[in-house]
């Protein structure tokens, strides 16, 4: 028994097999792509020739118009950034209890548009804030700015400018230096 065995194992031996390493030339054959009246398709084929792409000055007109749509995504998300933090709700919240504030805009005070355009720079790592932005109330519109800079790296923020300025160009600070900092305990 043992010595069938071993002849059909020698015998598996001396047969001569095909490398998976080894090649094999294949036939290759090139098939048209379906036409659109040709009947449904049943099978395809991965060795058919690929469509011939467009020319690519058709590329080089939309690079522009997908900048400009990075742009001003990018834009809009940064202003929202800057409208959603809490620097612009602190200021905006100090606003409407403002008696000046209130006297010159009335009730109601929050941003003049829909969705606000927060200009300036808010920096609190290096300890800089210098932004501006439209507010409303019932009486009237205005800009409001506020600025304020931390001097050292674990110092506190220290507010240098807090106005008002109203459509009509006059401006009202709001910043009272002979009372506490309204915003040091915000910030």
């Amino acid at each position: 028994m043992n010595s069938i065995r071993g002849l059909r194992c020698y015998r598996l031996l001396l047969k001569p097999r095909v490398s998976l390493h080894s090649p094999i030339p294949a036939r290759r054959t090139l098939i048209a792509p379906p036409q659109p009246n040709s009947g449904p398709l049943l099978s395809r084929r991965a060795d058919r020739e690929l469509p011939s792409l467009g020319s690519h000055r058709q590329w080089l007109r939309t690079i522009p118009i997908f900048l400009a749509i990075i742009g001003v995504s990018s834009l809009a998300i940064f202003n929202y950034q800057k409208s959603s933090s809490s620097i612009v709700s602190s200021t905006l919240y100090a606003l409407r209890h403002s008696p000046q504030a209130r006297e010159l805009l009335g009730d109601e005070i929050y941003f003049a548009q829909k969705i606000p355009w927060i200009s300036g720079e808010m920096n609190q790592l290096h300890g800089r804030i210098d932004i501006s932005f439209w507010v409303k109330g019932t009486r009237g519109k205005g800009k409001m700015r506020f600025k304020s800079i931390r001097e050292s790296r674990l110092g506190y923020f220290v507010t240098e400018v807090w106005s008002l300025e109203m459509e009509d160009g006059t401006s009202v600070p709001l910043l009272n230096h002979t009372e506490d900092d309204p915003f040091k305990g915000a910030i």
